[in-house]
């Protein structure tokens, strides 16, 4: 972060999720292999120095050794929490600001338990006085370089970080945070965002966060708070760090919206969606090569000054392609990505932009997800309980609560004029196609653009978390008719059936798949024929049902389920709902989930339910006897599984859907004697 104090050392460089990928070297190649080997006990010891560059050095080596997630537990059995706690307030800057990077960190790498445990030591104290005398001293604060941070800034920068990281994780410091003022002294930072961009990103992400689900903290929100948030938002800088910049703003006016004067929700709510809409508009396909050939003109006229910095890039890029790949924090049940391209190297500009880019475009589609989802329950959560086709469950036998649970997701009318008006489906839409293969190209080429990819393909798989949100929460018309629907059918066919054989990527299939759960029920509903054949179908949940994810196989059946009942109303039909039935059946025997198997059954009722091609199959199929086999099966399962792995909801779905199971074998048998 930022240049180095002393000259003897200089900060250490961090990827894009927050972790140093080189140490911070002394010149000395000695003291450099000495670095390596210092245990945790000799470094947590020279935090203790009467020397600041000593203290520095500490600091900066345990926020790299910490990257270890096995070097941890030694740091932590030796107070690491508490004895750098006090650093935050060391004389020097430097000194604080390693201390932060080396916390912060820290907090990143040991996850929930590590955040626990510094609240537990009280590292919010020292932390709460450090933003406090940040804040005091920005004005005062004097820049001697033009090319330099003001130093001041940069140790706040890693302060909000860590802060935003205890919020994400902790409960007892989001609590701490809301008692504590610490909203004015965010706020403050970013009202920094003029002079300092990074540190304003830094207050919006830390903003968002802890605004999100919580009651506590928007009883006490003030109009000072929405006017700035309301200033970031309606700003016109150019670029990619200022466009993230107003998604961040956007989305913590969206969690603060009940806090709004009713005369400014209606203004609000189009400002924020006008940004969102203007993110969206951004072709990262485009733009992505663009600012790589502008890195290449910029080190073409003027090459890096030292042979240090094009290895420590191509090392970034290894440590965050395999952060890529590492398991994600949770909060909440839901998976947290962290971005933190503000401490990508000093001289990678473009690559700054374009992370910048992606970040604000993954974002702006998180919130319009947030935006058609009910808060109760979570998107996620109702995945999870439903076993049945939406449109069709009746009331009869539903437990009490579980009606809430069905139905279609809130979205008002105010929301969903903007996201019309704005044109906002239409951009999802398009949002959800490939990257660009010009641009993959072009970060394949590079080692440090590398990472870039994936977060391309994760922006394909939020525009289509997004486009499912929406299809659940829009009516038809309002999407632009039979037409509509059918064209982004035949897009999302494209999506998966393009390739020789369907993407065994959880992350794109969980996405994909419901979206289209969600397109084809909207279909079918409204009696629109469909483009997908049924043996597209039959191999896109073939390929779903081997996935782990339990709502990728919980949508492959419901999507097996809402094309055989479209069928089963047509003539010739039986022998395309006898593959149905049996790949049904064999979901509903043979998963591991009673969830999932809860599905299948639902979705067998759903196909076999009348018809006489439906009848046909049925008998074919041999559904009875199968369905008579399976009963004592499904009982005994939900018995002894049932409580203790399944929530309360789950299970009341799952005892209707063994109601209706018994009532469906009998309404079979009332068919064979006839």
């Amino acid at each position: 972060m930022g240049k180095s104090k002393t000259t003897k050392f200089k900060r250490p460089q961090f990827n894009a999720v927050g972790l140093p990928v080189n140490a911070v070297k002394e010149e000395d190649a000695e003291e450099e292999d000495h670095e390596d080997s210092c245990p945790a006990a000799e470094l947590l010891e020279k935090l203790q120095s009467p020397s600041a560059d000593v203290r520095e050095f500490a600091c900066a080596s345990i926020s790299r050794v910490v990257q270890q997630s096995q070097t941890i537990p030694g740091f932590l059995q030796m107070d690491a929490v508490r004895r750098l706690g006090p650093m935050l307030l060391d004389s020097s800057l430097a000194v604080r600001e390693t201390a932060a990077g080396a916390l912060r960190n820290l907090s990143a790498c040991g996850g929930q338990e590590v955040c626990e445990d510094m609240a537990k030591h009280d590292v919010m104290t020292p932390l709460t006085a450090l933003l406090q005398e940040c804040c005091a001293g920005f004005d005062s604060a004097v820049v001697t370089m033009t090319d330099q941070n003001n130093a001041v800034e940069n140790v706040a920068n890693e302060a909000v970080n860590l802060l935003w990281n205890l919020c994400e994780s902790s409960s007892q410091v989001l609590s701490m945070f809301n008692k504590s003022g610490l909203l004015d002294v965010v706020v403050h930072c970013l009202e920094r965002y003029t002079q300092n961009v990074e540190l304003g990103i830094s207050a919006a992400h830390c903003l968002h966060t802890v605004t999100e689900d919580n009651s506590e903290l928007l009883c006490g929100m003030n109009t000072a708070v929405l006017g700035a948030l309301e200033n970031v938002l309606l700003s016109s800088q150019p670029g990619m760090a200022h466009t993230l910049l107003r998604i961040l703003a956007a989305g913590t006016l969206w969690n603060t919206k009940g806090s709004l004067p009713a005369a400014r929700q209606a203004q609000t709510l189009n400002a924020v969606v006008a940004t969102l809409s203007q993110c969206l508009d951004l072709d990262a396909g485009v733009l992505i090569p663009e600012l790589r050939q502008t890195e290449e003109v910029r080190y073409r006229s003027a090459p890096p000054a030292t042979d240090e910095e094009p290895q420590a890039v191509g090392e970034l890029a290894e440590e965050e392609m395999a952060e890529e790949d590492a398991p994600k924090k949770r909060r909440n049940g839901k998976a947290v990505d962290n971005d933190f391209s503000d401490l990508l190297p000093r001289g990678k500009e473009e690559l700054r932009e374009a992370t910048a880019l992606l970040t604000a475009q993954q974002t702006s589609l998180e919130i319009i997800v947030n935006m058609c989802c009910s808060d109760d329950p979570s998107d996620d959560e109702w995945e999870e309980e439903s076993s049945s086709d939406e449109s069709d469950m009746g009331p009869d036998g539903l437990c009490e609560g579980v009606s809430n649970l069905m139905s279609p997701l809130c979205l008002s009318a105010e929301v969903q004029g903007a996201l019309i008006n704005h044109n906002i489906p239409e951009k999802v839409l398009k949002k959800t196609g490939f990257p660009r293969q010009e641009a993959i190209n072009v970060c394949q080429k590079n080692p440090s653009w590398r990472g870039l990819i994936k977060r391309m393909q994760r922006v394909q798989s939020r525009a289509l978390t997004c486009l499912h949100s929406i299809l659940s929460t829009i009516d038809a018309e309002s999407l632009g008719g039979a037409a509509a629907l059918q064209e982004a059918a035949t897009h999302l066919s494209t999506l998966v059936f393009s390739a020789e054989e369907i993407s065994k990527d959880e992350e794109f299939l969980e996405a994909v798949i419901s979206a289209m759960r969600s397109l084809l029920q909207m279909i079918a509903s409204k009696n629109i024929p469909q483009c997908m054949t049924p043996q597209q179908l039959m191999s896109l949940s073939e390929a779903a049902t081997r996935c782990d994810v339990v709502s990728v196989r919980v949508n492959a059946v419901a999507i097996l389920g809402i094309t055989g009942s479209t069928l089963a109303k047509e003539r010739g039909t039986a022998e395309t709902l006898q593959m149905i039935g049996r790949a049904l059946l064999q979901v509903a025997t043979k998963d591991t989930d009673l969830v999932v198997n809860g599905e299948a059954l639902d979705a067998l009722f759903d196909v076999f339910a009348d018809g006489e091609e439906a009848e046909t199959a049925a008998k074919n199929i041999q559904l009875l006897p199968a369905l008579k086999a399976l009963q004592p099966v499904f009982k005994s399962k939900i018995r002894k599984e049932g409580r203790g792995k399944y929530s309360p909801q789950q299970l009341c779905v799952l005892d209707n859907v063994k109601v209706n199971l018994r009532r469906f074998i009998g309404y079979l048998e009332k068919s064979v004697k006839n």
